[in-house]
């Protein structure tokens, strides 16, 4: 594995390769010999730096000129809370800040990402390892800084034909940054989205630039296949992941790109890449919990754990160690397994309890999307005085016309049908769309 991004890059050459947003182009040759920071840049030799703009061009061009010269660099992904970051900052012992706009904390030293980019000092070796730290995601409270190195956020990446890269994901998360390593140890370019840019017009930006593998979440997919702006591109891969893929989702995307390979992957910023499944099903083969290798799986108690060279070094910001005795992380979500195949429930800590009975609300939305004529559900949870809380949920049909009275209640005996009394949601509602997370994720609390 190749020390720094230089190198990874250097795998197969920068000619003619970049990376580009909606309002930036970054063409990979300009780094041996300029940077982002001119001849300032060895300041940040050693330090611990925050990189905090809002450009993905510009974290990428930082990114790809500090690794290897900065000690640690904390991606700070969009919409992380001041107070966070505040906290994380002080948790990192941060003495360096990249950022735009008005500095969020006083360092030692502060600079912003200049383009075009000037000319720089000719590179010693690299000084050191540099850590990269991203925030996980789904905790409460300021979220805990998982530790990686690129040798463990590159674990899963081999040697690739030639591939034309696009992703809806920011690359300062860890299904994003994934994308970004792919493209960089690849042949070829990256296109990802500016920011706050709409679907349709990333979509219609890439088709200009004849991209093959794309990757998303599922939510991401679901949106453009919506929005119709799908039609745009024709990608001969097409990868989900950060959400549960389930049959509707992964159906749906095969019949809008039959000529693509369409996969799935589970990950997590603190698992790193656990494995991708290409059969084009929901869920994973229940023999691979069996397997031996870099990367192992168990359950217990219908919690899925990992133990895995791939996973983050360490957590800050967390209490107890980030493993068992046995060197197995648990990752919070539910698994249950049925004959030969394994299916994602949900979230241990996302359940919904009604009447003492648990309802994971992936488990109904799966159901609800392969309904006819139901293009995309959101499980939720309302309270209720009686049950403790009931199951809601909201619904985009295939045909927005269609909403009325009469349809909502053909659903809901459809689901009823299909789901346990406790499960089946009490009360729906049609909508135009579903709200969505920073992160590209269902956004699920109601």
């Amino acid at each position: 594995m190749s020390d720094t991004l230089h190198g990874l890059i250097a795998r197969h050459g920068a000619a003619k390769r970049e990376i580009s947003t909606q309002a930036h182009t970054l063409r990979l040759n300009d780094f041996a010999t300029h940077s982002p920071f001119g001849e300032e840049r060895q300041l940040f030799a050693g330090r611990s730096v925050v990189l905090a703009v809002h450009d993905m061009a510009k974290a990428a061009a930082a990114l790809i000129d500090l690794d290897g010269l900065a000690a640690r660099i904390f991606l700070v992904p969009p919409g992380f809370a001041p107070d966070h970051l505040a906290h994380a900052a002080e948790l990192l012992e941060a003495d360096a800040l990249i950022y735009e706009g008005e500095a969020p904390f006083e360092t030692k030293l502060a600079a912003q990402v200049e383009f075009p980019m000037r000319p720089r000092a000719a590179d010693d070796a690299p000084l050191c390892v540099t850590e990269w730290v991203l925030p996980t995601s789904g905790t409460s409270g300021p979220p805990k800084l998982a530790i990686h190195t690129l040798q463990t956020l590159a674990g899963a990446l081999g040697s690739t034909p030639h591939q034309e890269w696009a992703t809806f994901y920011d690359i300062r998360r860890y299904g994003g940054l994934q994308i970004f390593l792919r493209a960089l140890a690849g042949s070829g370019s990256l296109r990802v989205a500016g920011p706050d840019e709409p679907t349709d017009l990333f979509l219609g930006r890439l088709a200009a630039f004849h991209v093959t593998h794309m990757s998303g979440t599922p939510t991401h997919w679901r949106k453009a296949l919506i929005s119709g702006a799908a039609a745009r591109i024709s990608p001969q891969y097409v990868r989900l992941s950060g959400e549960i893929a389930d049959d509707a989702a992964l159906s749906g995307l095969a019949a809008a790109f039959p000529r693509a390979r369409v996969e799935h992957a589970y990950a997590s910023t603190e698992a790193g890449v656990v494995f991708v499944v290409a059969d084009g099903r929901a869920g994973f083969p229940s023999e691979w919990l069996q397997r031996k290798g870099e990367v192992e799986m168990r359950l217990e108690g219908g919690g899925l754990q990992v133990r895995s060279a791939r996973r983050a070094l360490r957590l800050l910001g967390a209490e107890g160690p980030m493993v068992d005795e046995d060197g197995f992380l648990d990752t919070g979500d539910m698994v249950e397994t049925r004959g030969a195949r394994c299916h994602f429930l949900g979230r241990r800590g996302g359940v919904i309890n009604v009447g003492g009975a648990k309802v994971h609300p992936e488990e109904v939305e799966a159901v609800l999307n392969a309904l006819p004529g139901v293009r995309v559900s959101r499980v939720f949870a309302r309270a209720n005085p009686i049950m403790g809380a009931l199951v809601v949920a909201e619904i985009v049909l295939d045909e927005p016309g269609d909403a009325c009275r009469e349809r909502s209640q053909e659903i809901l005996i459809q689901a009823r049908a299909k789901l346990p009394k406790h499960m089946a949601p009490a009360r729906l509602s049609f909508v135009s769309e579903l709200p969505m997370t920073a992160a590209g994720k269902l956004r699920r609390h109601g």
